[in-house]
């Protein structure tokens, strides 16, 4: 205490200012920590370049005049004056994170994957997300990667295969399409190709301004519906999907929900996954239509009935089934990580109900269900009769989805049934014992769905 007194009243002043400054450079260090940590790959570099900017450039970009250098006395700057630096350097870095994050749009920024299998309705129930306008979704981007690497199934090709799949699909979410470049083929050109599948299938890919004029003598593979579009400029993609509050995928290339893990964990993104499952014994028949050629063993099994169906045929099938049903059961036993990222939902419950299932859906994913989605299914759910295709998306829903049992022969039914069957009781569907009861309308073939099935 004596030698405190002892000591200039200038010099106690010097040290009790240093000790506040000190405070404050504490203060500052640890906000600007956690945002680089909260930060991750390019927007880590970013961030950290505006940070190690000079303090002249710091204050240029702010608009404001550097701090004046200290007095000739050396007495240092006032604590006001330290504050008004640490509001200007946080309004700054709020900005700077508004601007990366996509224009500073309100609210959360939703990531949507519609998982499921061929044939099961995903692409009816894709156009809910579709029709959305501020949601950039995208139609099967990963057949793309499907076309181009081959892998074999089962064993270790088949885990390379969902880690390749997983991957693209973190940076198509992350709104990079660039990386399609490296599948699509003929590879595109100055970032332009005609041949990104299925582009008619997403309204963000043919709206303006990605809906470039339309171009002579260029042969769009997959063009637009509605309207006459150049080339796909994936540039002009990736900008319009950083601009979308929120992105959207579907997807039948990937079947093992664990090995999305990483995404689900992943700060830059909130995935939010909707499982889609259909009744099997329709999914075959249905795929027996849509992909005849490669289903022609089953069909002369069910017409000639002499030869038996061959063993790698069923296991086939019963591998489908069981990848399914694992998922599922994944899903439905509420990991940590997947904790309110996981739903579980029936085709025939959406064919059924579908602006109730859309309205469940959305929920799930903490948006809002608007017009334009109710419109397109009330439009798009009593279809003429007539208007039902292979692939359509037009269906008198309530009356389609049970279409397939009144046509499929009982042996057919059995078969699936005995394949499938621990994915079928999973799922509520009953199996049927005669073919009588596969053709009966009065039977249902539906348990009630279960409310648990929403995690």
């Amino acid at each position: 205490m004596e030698i405190r007194r002892a000591l200039p009243q200038d010099f106690r002043e010097l040290l009790y200012c240093l000790k506040m400054r000190s405070k404050y450079a504490v203060l500052l260090v640890f906000v600007i920590g956690l945002i680089i940590i909260e930060k991750e790959n390019n927007f880590i570099s970013r961030v950290s370049d505006k940070l190690k900017q000079s303090p002249q450039a710091l204050a240029e970009a702010n608009g404001t005049e550097t701090s004046p250098a200290p007095a000739e006395n050396g007495s240092l700057a006032s604590l006001q004056e330290l504050d008004a630096a640490f509001s200007q350097l946080r309004s700054h870095l709020r900005d700077v994170t508004q601007q990366l994050e996509g224009n500073g749009d309100p609210g959360p920024r939703r990531h949507i994957l519609l998982m499921a299998t061929t044939r099961t309705g995903s692409s009816f129930v894709g156009e809910f997300f579709n029709q959305q306008g501020s949601i950039f979704y995208l139609f099967e981007p990963l057949w793309h990667i499907e076309r181009t690497v081959t892998f074999e199934p089962g064993g270790a090709n088949a885990v390379g295969s969902a880690l390749v799949y997983r991957d693209v699909l973190k940076q198509l979410l992350l709104c990079d399409l660039y990386i399609l470049e490296s599948f699509i083929s003929p590879a595109p050109e100055g970032h332009l190709t005609p041949f990104m599948f299925r582009r008619g299938s997403s309204r963000s890919l043919c709206e303006e301004p990605v809906c470039t004029p339309s171009a002579k003598k260029v042969f769009e593979r997959y063009h637009c519906k509605n309207r006459h579009c150049g080339p796909l400029n994936i540039t002009l993609a990736i900008e319009a999907c950083r601009r979308k509050q929120h992105v959207a995928l579907k997807t039948v290339r990937i079947r093992q929900l664990e090995f999305l893990q990483p995404l689900v964990e992943d700060p830059r993104l909130d995935v939010r996954i909707i499982q889609l499952v259909r009744d099997p014994r329709a999914v075959l028949a249905s795929r027996m239509v849509a992909f005849s050629g490669k289903y022609e063993t089953w069909k002369k099994w069910v017409s000639e009935g002499e030869a038996p169906l061959r063993e790698e045929e069923v296991q086939r099938l019963r591998g489908n089934c069981e990848s399914i049903r694992l998922s599922a059961e994944l899903g439905l036993r509420r990991p940590g990580w997947l904790q309110g990222r996981y739903m579980l939902v029936r085709y025939e419950d959406v064919a059924l109900a579908p602006l109730q299932k859309a309205e469940e859906m959305y929920r799930f994913a903490g948006l809002a269900l608007t017009p334009e989605v109710e419109k397109w299914i009330g439009k798009n759910t009593q279809a003429p009769r007539d208007a039902s295709g292979v692939y359509s998306t037009r269906k008198n829903s309530s009356e389609q989805f049970e279409k397939w049992r009144f046509s499929i022969p009982f042996k057919l039914a059995q078969v699936v049934q005995d394949a499938c069957a621990p994915a079928m009781r999973l799922f509520g569907y009953k199996l049927v014992g005669s073919p009588a009861a596969l053709a009966n309308r009065s039977f249902s073939l539906l348990e009630e769905a279960q409310p648990s099935w929403v995690t």
